[in-house]
Formats: structure tokens, C-alpha cells, sequence
């Protein structure tokens, strides 16, 4: 189409265009039948070292189950929905089935799991799809597990069972506008009145939030000026959240904005052992192990999905996987994929025997995230220009991989809380805010 200078916008809306612009895109299975798309999810290849042998009998089991499930069910829809950052309702009962939400929560409905159990069950949904996994993440290791660990009896029998099956969603709604790594300072208001409290302010960047039957709010409370934690159910006056648009990565959840205007919380909906920020910590310290476990089943499935296109792929007249450049770039994957699961795997063990502390938490984490990206930049570029399509699983796992780098502790963040623990000198704040050394 011929483009003249003096054209007005309008004019060039009318301009007679191509008789096929404006067709729907050939489906990639047609468009480019010379390998499988991601919808289509190839067999687990990565277990190279068999760290299956390491899990016991009901872990191979749980396992089993999720990843015929994930391979199934999502992994035909993953990216479609991806594409309109819509979420799939419709999978949510068959998730319920799984009787994964509430991972290490015994009793009230939840399966009890082993925290390596729960782990693996993480790692493979994210190896289909990070956004589920995320999905299921703010649901069951934030949402359900504050309300286990710092709820009352009443509370974790009145809300726990339905959450475990979800016929109910929960998120958890700690970050705020201007407070994200320093979320100690959180402005959200709880003032005691009679009968409950008035909750005010804003949250930012929460998942499930625009949907959620439950949402886990923490508040500073105006009386004592710590933070104290509330369960708030959605459409009560004052409440609403509004989706956050324009992400690149994990576009089927749902994260948005809430906004509290005195928004009235009955007291016995008060988290009565949430006191101060250490307690936010007690629930960070487990969901980091489960968020670990994101990053590994996205480099499972990344190196899956490469390792079948390579051997799928001619060029040159023949397989890509018979280059060595090729080789080796598949090798280093699948030695990081080796070395994620093992530091992953060895964390829910430190922490089943009750020995893990903050610090691996926050180191394994930060380690993995960082051995991840490189795992999913090497299979972006073995895919070439297929790495930037959907289609392949690579460049959505690409995008998804960022913000997990970034959430439940940036790599800095989490760098700092292992220096912190290994040198007992914290150094979150910069010098110049600190009191002045004698020296």
C-alpha cells in the first residue's frame, strides 16, 4: 500500500488495502509443521541425574499426577490465554482435584503434604505453565498458610476447607505502591473501632486480587504502630481492585490494585497471630522454598521443549541437535536443571527437619532465579526465531521467569538477607541513613 505524505489518518484507514490483510494468522502446526508446538508438551527429558529416586513412593505419585494433568489439560490452552492475559476459570475444579492447595497443611481438608511433595507438585505445573503455578502459589503458600500458621481455630475451620478444594480463591495483599522491598514500612491503616476495625490505602501488584473470595490484608495498626493482619472478603463496601494491564510476563494471573476506603473488618476476622512484621516472615520463609520451585519446573520444561526441537529442527541438512554449539549450549541447561533441583530439593529437607533458616530460603532462592534466566536465554536462543513465539513454551517462559526474579524477595533483597545471616551485619539501608560510626 502506497503511503502519500499529506495523507490524513482517516484517509489512510479507507486506503484500499491487500484482499487477505486483516486474515487470521495460520495456526502454527500449519504455518510451521517442521516441529511440535509447546501444546503438544514433550516427555520429562531433564531428570538426567534420576533425583526421582530421591522421593518417596507418595512424592513419584504426586508428581505423577500433576504433570499428566498439566500436560493434558493446560498445556493445549497455556498460550492462547497467555496472549489475551485472560485467566482460565475453567480449570480451576480439576485443580481442586489435585488436592495440592494447602501443600503442608495438615488437616481442615488439605492433602498434608511433605514440603517436598508440595515442592515438586509446584514444579510441575510451572513446567507447563509459571502463571498457574503462581496462581496456585498466592492461593495456597501466602493465603492458605497465614491464615494455618496465624489464624485462630476458628478461623482455619471456617475458611481453610473450602479453600483446599477451591470452591473459594485467596490472595494475599502485602506490598504497596511505595513500598515494595521495604515492606516493613507499609502505610495501610487498621483503626480499632467498635466491633472490628476500619481498614485504609492501597495495595499494588496482587495476584488472584481482582477475583479473590478471601483477601489476606496487612494493615499497620494506628494503636500500636505494627502490623497486624486481616481477612477480608470480597465486595464489602469500600473494597475494589482493578487489574494491572500491560504486563509482558505472567499474563494470565491477575494482579492488580486494591483500594481500601474504610473498609469495616469484624474482629474475629483479625489474624490474631500476625503482631508485627516477624510474623509476615514466618509465611515468607516457606512460600520462598515453594517459589523456588517456580524457576526449576520452568527450566524442566524449557529444556523439554529444546531438547525435542533440536532433534526435530533441520537445517543444513541436518538436525540442529547435531551441531555441537548446539550440544553444547543443551548441556548447559541441563546441568543447571541438575544443580536448581538439587539446591531446591536439599532446601525442603533442611526445612522438614526443621534446621532451614531464612537465609537458605533466601539464597536458594536468589541462586535459582539467577541459574534460570541463563537456562531460558541459552533455549531462546536454540529455538532462534521460533524463541520469540508462544507457541514454543521458550519466549513465554522467558517473560514469565522476570517478575518471578523479582517477587517474594528481588535477587538483591534476598543476596542481602543470606549476607545478613552469614556476616550478622545488615546492610539494607544505605550508609548515609544509618547512625554515624564513631570511626
Amino acid at each position: 500500500m502506497t503511503v502519500h505524505k499529506s495523507a490524513k489518518p482517516d484517509d489512510l484507514e479507507n486506503k484500499a488495502r491487500s484482499s487477505y490483510f486483516g486474515l487470521p494468522g495460520l495456526d502454527v502446526s500449519v504455518g510451521f509443521p517442521l516441529a511440535t508446538p509447546a501444546s503438544v508438551f514433550p516427555p520429562c527429558t531433564s531428570d538426567y541425574y534420576h533425583f526421582d529416586d530421591l522421593l518417596t513412593p507418595e512424592e513419584q505419585a504426586i508428581r505423577k499426577k500433576v504433570r499428566e494433568y498439566m500436560e493434558k489439560e493446560v498445556a493445549p490452552i497455556m498460550a492462547k490465554y497467555w496472549e489475551k492475559a485472560e485467566f482460565p476459570f475453567h480449570i480451576v475444579p480439576k485443580l481442586g482435584a489435585l488436592c495440592i492447595a494447602g501443600g503442608t497443611i495438615k488437616g481442615y481438608g488439605c492433602p498434608g503434604l511433605s514440603m517436598t511433595g508440595s515442592a515438586i507438585s509446584m514444579a510441575e505445573v510451572a513446567r507447563v505453565d509459571a502463571s498457574c503455578s503462581t496462581f496456585i502459589l498466592v492461593h495456597s503458600s501466602l493465603a492458605m498458610l497465614t491464615i494455618a500458621l496465624c489464624g485462630s481455630e476458628e478461623q482455619k475451620q471456617k475458611y481453610l476447607p473450602s479453600l483446599a478444594k477451591f470452591d473459594t480463591v485467596g490472595c494475599w495483599a502485602l506490598t504497596e505502591p511505595d513500598y515494595g522491598s521495604d515492606a516493613s514500612a507499609l502505610k495501610t491503616s487498621a483503626t480499632k473501632v467498635e466491633g472490628g476495625w476500619i481498614l485504609e490505602g492501597q495495595k499494588r501488584w496482587i495476584g488472584n486480587s481482582t477475583f479473590a473470595d478471601l483477601l489476606v490484608i496487612f494493615a499497620r495498626n494506628t494503636s500500636t504502630n505494627q502490623i497486624n493482619g486481616y481477612i477480608v472478603k470480597k465486595d464489602v463496601p469500600g473494597l475494589s481492585a482493578r487489574k494491572i494491564e500491560n504486563k509482558i510476563g505472567l499474563r494470565i494471573v491477575q494482579n492488580g490494585d486494591i483500594i481500601l476506603e474504610k473498609v469495616f473488618v469484624p474482629d474475629n476476622d483479625r489474624l490474631p497471630g500476625v503482631n508485627s512484621f516477624q510474623d509476615t516472615n514466618k509465611v515468607l520463609a516457606v512460600s520462598r522454598v515453594m517459589v523456588a520451585w517456580q524457576p526449576i519446573g520452568i527450566s524442566m520444561g524449557v529444556y523439554d521443549i529444546c531438547h525435542r526441537y533440536l532433534k526435530e529442527r533441520k537445517q543444513f541438512g541436518a538436525p540442529l541437535a547435531a551441531f555441537q554449539i548446539n550440544q553444547q549450549k543443551l548441556v548447559q541447561m541441563l546441568g543447571n536443571v541438575q544443580a536448581m533441583f538439587l539446591i531446591g530439593w536439599r532446601l525442603c529437607k533442611l526445612y522438614e527437619s526443621g534446621k532451614m533458616t531464612p537465609g537458605n530460603a533466601s539464597l536458594g532462592k536468589s541462586w535459582i532465579t539467577v541459574r534460570a534466566r541463563e537456562t531460558v536465554a541459552l533455549g531462546r536462543e536454540l529455538l532462534g526465531g521460533n524463541g520469540i513465539l508462544s507457541d514454543f513454551l521458550v519466549a513465554k517462559a522467558f517473560c514469565d521467569l522476570e517478575p518471578i526474579y523479582t517477587y517474594e524477595g528481588t535477587y538483591d533483597i534476598n543476596s542481602l538477607v543470606t549476607g545478613r545471616e552469614i556476616t550478622g551485619l545488615a546492610s539494607f539501608k544505605p550508609a548515609a541513613l544509618r547512625q554515624r560510626s564513631r570511626l
